[in-house]
């Protein structure tokens, strides 16, 4: 059987450099995903998930880097390791397996823990930035996406369509970000 050391990275944002993670680790294959942690929808981890085999090693150079929630950091982990494949925490010098110790259960459900609880301060230091922001009058929100001549092509089109859901897909955005986009009312 040819095993191999295969290294997963992840960056929040494109124009993060993620080369810190893992310099230095032998390597047989890296799987890198530049998005955000808040959930596992991530085209290299899957990849990384049907990739890995029965006597593979998976490095990832935090659990952060996995997973920002417990819950998906577990499952992640539990599905790695009942495939067994070896899985290893570098930061934090932690190793699973399919034999999992009561101890290292432990420490998952720990370090874990602390990596949502650091996830959660962000969040509300950011929403605490944007009402001080709102309240100085100098919060601009994020920047609008389309122009207004593309937004009200949109609008004509989904004036024309019966289906918003087919056209969100259509155009690759959400239907939240539709339905925003149709009530845009704009200026004459």
């Amino acid at each position: 059987m040819n095993v191999q050391t295969v290294g997963y990275i992840r960056v929040s944002t494109t124009d993060q450099n993620e080369s810190r993670q893992l310099d230095g680790k032998e390597l047989d294959l890296k799987f890198i995903d530049k998005a955000s942690g808040k959930d596992t929808d991530r085209p290299e981890l899957n990849k990384l998930i049907v990739h890995a085999r029965e006597g593979d090693t998976v490095l990832v150079h935090s659990m952060d880097r996995l997973a920002r929630n417990l819950g998906d950091l577990k499952r992640i982990v539990k599905e790695l390791t009942d495939k067994k494949v070896t899985v290893t925490f570098v930061k934090e010098s932690l190793t699973f397996t399919d034999e999992g110790s009561a101890m290292s259960n432990m420490m998952l459900n720990v370090m874990g823990a602390f990596a949502e609880f650091e996830r959660s301060l962000i969040k509300e230091r950011q929403r605490e930035g944007i009402a001080i922001a709102k309240k100085n009058n100098v919060y601009k929100g994020r920047k609008q996406a389309m122009t207004d001549n593309q937004i009200k092509d949109i609008q004509r089109k989904a004036l024309a369509s019966k289906n918003k859901v087919e056209l969100a897909k259509e155009l690759g955005i959400s239907r939240q970000t539709l339905y925003t986009y149709i009530a845009k009312k704009f200026e004459s």
